[in-house]
């Protein structure tokens, strides 16, 4: 299966940072830690924090009032581009922070002890260590979902789990090391059929994949801008809005107040109650722009495309007997894997020697190393960048390497 080699040529020229210092191409193959960014992204960032700049929500000159509108602008496009309202979207620093606001929130407000939280083995650590802390202040207890022999987390297992006692089920929608896809309508049905909340980790969905939260019929989703080729310093929860009503406020400032006395404190209503303090708000608006970026280029033909990607280097890999792969074959945008003898981290050395980028390590995610019996990976993961050339050059380069490595 051939990528389309037009979509490479017209987009990577988009990139500024798809070029080395001298000016030769850089085969970057890190996008599931971070996009690289379009120069619309950019320019819009630039504008927002030069000619545009003010602060948002309580000036009364003009130029606050635009900027106004353009923050509350860009939290709509959040909303329309999930299938949210914007009542129920939360400008958040990134997934982690939207994780964490769910866990401190509504966490430590409805969870008690003998109640039972349901993770899976592939979690990023995001998705992982605000739940304990949670647990340890409640007495809720984790339980851990295993995956199939693929690398999907195995909802078969997960309706077996489940019981009562749980309140909460917190998959990541698209693994970050394996790539495999959650069916996330099904695991809602199961989470609601016990009466759980249901929380999607999106941050390797939403740079690929239409998400429709409503059609999902999750009751969380959490999502960074810089993987979605917008800037770093932003990202998003949605919930329902039945939810964010009843969720108190987490962190206290300017902004999420209704009125201040000391003698009592009342909140505003959602999103503004959990956006204490000045927000990120040109990050903000260079997301809109990153939205409209990636909008315009249509998420199935991004999807397609990446797909194409990983089947021609599973077909590489799978010809090299000293290669193991991890993970689904249809796996979305990203290639874990592992070469006998060689220290991910050599390879990656190497790699980058010959112009390619690609990661090397845990990934945040320890537990599923652990599953995998492997200290790292090397990840090779994809944009709507990348091409043919990126899969030839990461093939001559651990062709090379394991030439070094003999």
């Amino acid at each position: 299966m051939n990528a389309p080699a037009s979509l490479e040529r017209d987009l990577r020229s988009d990139f500024p940072g798809l070029l080395t210092k001298n000016g030769e191409p850089w085969h970057y193959l890190d996008t599931a830690a971070t996009a690289q960014k379009p120069g619309v992204v950019i320019d819009a960032m630039a504008r927002a924090l030069g000619e545009d700049y003010a602060t948002v929500h309580r000036g009364v000159y003009a130029r606050s009032a635009e900027m106004t509108l353009a923050y509350e602008a860009a939290r709509r496009r959040v909303a329309q581009f999930i299938g949210g309202a914007e009542e129920e979207v939360v400008f958040t620093r990134g997934a982690t922070e939207a994780i964490n606001l769910v866990a401190y929130s509504w966490g430590l407000a409805n969870l008690q002890a003998g109640d039972r939280i349901l993770l899976s083995i592939l979690e990023h650590h995001s998705n992982i260590v605000p739940w304990q802390i949670v647990a340890e202040k409640t007495g809720a207890q984790i339980d851990v979902c295993p995956l199939t022999d693929d690398g999907r987390i195995d909802l078969d297992a997960a309706e077996a789990m489940l019981t009562g006692q749980h309140k909460l089920v917190a998959f990541a929608h698209v693994s970050n090391v394996l790539g495999s896809v959650l069916d996330a309508r099904r695991a809602a049905d199961l989470a609601h059929g016990v009466g759980a909340k249901l929380l999607l980790d999106g941050c390797q969905a939403v740079p690929r994949l239409a998400v429709d939260v409503g059609a999902l019929d999750c009751d969380f989703y959490a999502f960074s801008a810089h993987k979605l080729y917008g800037p770093t310093g932003v990202g998003a929860l949605w919930a329902r809005s039945e939810i964010l009503e009843s969720m108190p406020p987490w962190q206290g400032g300017g902004s999420m107040i209704d009125r201040v006395t000391f003698a009592k404190t009342t909140y505003a209503p959602p999103p503004q109650r959990f956006e204490a303090g000045t927000p990120a708000i040109a990050e903000a608006v260079a997301l809109h722009a990153a939205i409209d970026y990636v909008t315009g280029i249509g998420l199935d033909e991004i999807h397609a495309r990446e797909t194409a990607l990983v089947a021609q280097v599973h077909d590489e890999l799978g010809r090299m007997n000293d290669v193991t792969l991890f993970g689904p074959a249809d796996s979305a945008g990203i290639v874990s894997f592992a070469i006998d003898g060689i220290h991910p981290h050599d390879l990656g050395t190497i790699l980058d020697e010959e112009g390619v980028a690609i990661r090397a390590g845990h990934h945040c995610a320890q537990p599923l190393m652990d599953h995998l019996g492997v200290p790292a990976t090397a990840r090779a993961s994809f944009g709507l960048y990348s091409g043919e050339s990126d899969v030839a050059a990461l093939i001559r380069g651990i062709e090379r390497t394991k030439r070094i490595f003999g």
